[in-house]
């Protein structure tokens, strides 16, 4: 048997270190080659690791939440054989392939054996203990089974039973099993039983849990924090009418024909797109520790997306050249990539603004924060119908609020209400927007 030393590769340019957001594997685990064992991140981008070789875990580096050096062991296997290696591999570096993964073919160190390593010279924090039992023969030896007396003892149910009983509110503990654990059956039994009720208690206060901050919800964290320490905020709303713009966009979808559905988002952008060439402090990045504004020529727009690990943002390059469909497609897509977890770094980074919808959700009044290094955002609150006075009558209308956000070192009052204006005048004139070119 010998020891195979896995080094984290250089899965991103410039990258010193990366986080470990999941671990696939424990100690003690048998992994077959090109099996998944961890989850790294670095900036935006998650990369999956696979093991270039089969064996068995001895070690891992860290636990989730931590940061490895690029370079530093990974994981460390038993392996079957003699690790074998040219010599000019013991000090060449190992190169990156294009999945982020290192070549195993080529460059490897050479492995250890087992009985030669020393234990002070192994680098974890040790996840690995000689002896320890598997985590199944720790749950048997620990946990009571359903024979045993007492008014405490310990329910045997799968986790989908569990689950189940808590939503219904039941009591696994009052739960007749028909075997060694409570089954379906048995909870449609109880049920049953009970007139397809089940008694109704207090409900069960829930536990305090402490969730560790990690990955892209520590990264959100830090960029907030960032924003909001450095960036002097303003905020300005005002109310569109998008009675017309509402009924253009129903129009265009009744005909739409392979067309993706248009929501308000391609519009507002479209709108934003031809207002920005006359507020270009706007649509800028603000470098404060060089003291140098970039006012972009193009429109990269920033799209805030919510996902199940939090907050992204993918960019819509060069949004001043797609009209209405293309805009409505490249937001699905982006939309799509970005839930997956498939985006690019280069799809998570260079907007120049940054635009925040939650649709229906949207409340009334928003406050967003800028987007670092960028200078201003918009929020689109939700449209509501509305009693207005128009020529004297009152009548119903559908009116939407959008709150623009602004770095005040870099924008003025002034030019963010001025923006606003001539962004109203096209929003509530739909055939001027697209008649636009």
């Amino acid at each position: 048997m010998a020891r195979y030393e896995f080094r984290l590769p250089d899965i991103g340019e410039g990258i010193a270190e990366a986080e470990i957001v999941a671990w696939h594997v424990k100690v003690g685990d048998m992994v077959k080659e090109d099996q998944q064992i961890a989850d790294m991140m670095t900036d935006k981008a998650t990369v999956e690791m696979e093991s270039p070789v089969a064996g068995k875990v001895v070690a891992i580096a860290g636990e989730v939440g931590d940061q490895v050096a690029i370079g530093s062991i990974l994981v460390e296997f038993e392996i079957e054989g003699e690790a074998t290696v040219e010599a000019e591999a013991l000090t060449g570096e190992e190169a990156p392939l294009a999945d982020g993964l290192v070549d195993v073919t080529e460059g490897i160190e050479e492995a250890i054996p087992s009985t030669d390593v020393e234990p002070s010279q192994k680098p974890f924090v040790p996840s690995e203990v000689e002896g320890r039992p598997s985590d199944s023969a720790q749950r048997a030896a620990t946990t009571p089974s359903t024979s045993e007396a007492g008014g405490n003892k310990k329910v045997l149910a799968s986790p989908a039973v569990r689950q189940r009983a808590r939503d219904l509110g039941i009591d696994l503990a009052e739960v007749k099993a028909t075997g060694d654990r409570v089954r379906h059956a048995d909870l449609d039994a109880y049920l049953l039983y009970n007139g397809g009720v089940a008694p109704r208690t207090a409900s069960p206060r829930r536990q305090d849990e402490q969730v560790k901050v990690v990955g892209l919800r520590r990264k959100i964290a830090e960029n907030m924090q960032e924003a909001k320490r450095r960036i002097p905020h303003f905020t300005y709303v005002d109310e569109v009418d998008v009675t017309a713009l509402e009924q253009t966009r129903a129009m265009m979808n009744a005909d739409r024909g392979g067309n993706p559905k248009l929501t308000l988002l391609p519009f507002l952008i479209t709108a934003m797109t031809r207002t920005l060439p006359d507020y270009p402090q706007i649509n800028a990045r603000y470098d404060d520790e060089a003291n140098v504004v970039t006012r972009s020529g193009a429109v990269h727009m920033g799209m805030a997306t919510q996902t199940d690990n939090g907050l992204a943002v993918p960019v819509i390059r060069d949004a001043q050249d797609r009209d209405i469909w293309g805009l409505a497609r490249e937001i699905g897509r982006l939309a799509e990539a970005t839930r997956s977890g498939k985006a690019s770094r280069e799809e998570l980074s260079g907007s120049t603004i940054t635009i925040s919808s939650l649709g229906p959700m949207g409340g009334v009044v928003s406050t967003p924060v800028i987007n670092r290094p960028e200078v201003a955002i918009i929020a689109v609150n939700k449209v509501e119908e509305k009693p207005v006075v128009v020529d004297g009558q009152i009548v119903v209308r559908k009116r939407m609020n959008l709150s623009l956000s602004c770095d005040h070192r870099v924008v003025d009052g002034w030019d963010a209400a001025s923006f606003i204006q001539d962004l109203k005048k096209l929003l509530e004139n739909p055939l001027k927007l697209l008649s636009l070119r």
